[in-house]
């Protein structure tokens, strides 16, 4: 399979090892990186055509992957 773009990692790499720990360390922490995995795939699923989905559903697929990676910026910046 090929690299899935907009992996945290990538967005954030200056952050990874705080991502790690606010991933094991934090539920809600969690629940937001699972959530964005999860939408970031489908997304990328889309693009390449393995799941094609017609075009309001992927806008609203990016939307809220915007809104799960603010939120998980904004815990970022926390602490």
């Amino acid at each position: 399979m090929s690299n899935t773009p907009h992996e945290l990692s990538e967005e954030f790499p200056e952050h990874v090892e705080k991502i790690h720990a606010l991933k094991t360390g934090d539920a809600h922490f969690a629940r937001l990186f699972d959530e964005y995995h999860e939408i970031n795939r489908a997304i990328h699923r889309a693009e390449t055509n393995v799941e094609p989905t017609d075009d309001l559903n992927e806008v609203a697929m990016r939307k809220q992957r915007m809104v799960l990676k603010d939120q998980i910026w904004t815990l970022l910046q926390k602490g």
